[in-house]
């Protein structure tokens, strides 16, 4: 976290020595898809979480921008809320925060210049995230357990909890006045990893798992034994317990508003007469 709080503070300096640029805050939701989300076929928002995020915007002309965007939410899924018996038996679950530095690109559809526009964007985006589970009333990080065999020998290194993901989306901006902007924001994440909910391989045979990482690993690598109120279920290392050709996404969408530090002829509106409010007249 500190690492991206101090990158987004040395990238400050650059946009406040442009002209006409923007700052601004971000207000939303943030959501997840993957292995433990209910439908894996479409993106889900029945596990919505609060986000929010402070930018930077450089309007290099009335259609091209840039901006660097700090961003704070959380993702979650529990097997609990699918409607297929295989998923509910599995009965795995987790929830992470997400912080997240990028550096967009935005690309205004019908200029700067007009008093509103929709947009599109993409960029570049280094993000930060450490899945938990609820077990017995605590949450326990599972990165540190390896519950797919991760540290064991044959089964690969702990994944990563710092990745990079490709960001876009689209979004309205509407000139509320000479100085302050509205946008409404629709945002994806491709990510390069499957592990946001701690789940993409097989399970480990759970003796093997108890040996090698202990009995927290092996409680949380296959939780099926909870679900059925017995004792913990093993079965074959080898067996299928995510979905390792998918990779994981998260979104978030926004409303921000915006403060332009210096205006001229290609601020939001141009040259539009504004009514004793300040606001553009139509």
């Amino acid at each position: 976290m500190k690492r991206i709080l101090i990158l987004f503070a040395l990238s400050l300096p650059i946009l406040l020595t442009a002209q006409n640029i923007e700052v601004g805050l971000q207000f939303g939701a943030s959501g997840y898809q993957g292995d433990l989300s209910p439908s894996q076929a479409v993106a889900s928002v029945s596990n919505l979480h609060p986000s929010l995020g402070i930018y930077g915007r450089y309007n290099a002309n009335r259609y091209f921008g840039y901006r660097v965007n700090f961003s704070y939410g959380t993702v979650s899924g529990d097997d609990a809320d699918s409607k297929d018996e295989s998923r509910l038996s599995r009965n795995l679950s987790f929830r992470s925060k997400i912080m997240e530095l990028a550096l967009i690109g935005e690309y205004n559809i019908l200029g700067r210049h007009k008093r509103m526009t929709p947009y599109v964007f993409g960029g570049l985006a280094i993000f930060r995230f450490n899945p938990e589970a609820n077990y017995e009333g605590r949450l326990i990080e599972l990165q540190p357990l390896g519950t797919e065999g991760q540290g064991i020998d044959g089964f690969g290194k702990k994944y990563n909890r710092t990745q990079f993901a490709i960001p876009m989306g689209a979004g309205l901006k509407f000139a509320v006045n000479k100085n302050f902007n509205v946008s409404l924001e629709m945002g994806f994440r491709k990510l390069f990893t499957d592990y946001l909910d701690d789940v993409s391989g097989s399970y480990v045979n759970y003796a093997q798992l108890f040996a090698e990482n202990g009995e927290q690993a092996a409680l949380l690598g296959n939780r099926t034994g909870e679900f059925l109120g017995t004792d913990p279920v093993s079965v074959s290392t080898g067996t299928q317990r995510g979905n390792s050709d998918r990779k994981d996404w998260y979104f978030m969408t926004n409303i921000s508003v915006s403060y332009n530090l210096w205006n001229d002829k290609d601020s939001w509106g141009g040259k539009a007469e504004y009514n004793s409010f300040g606001c553009p007249k139509f």
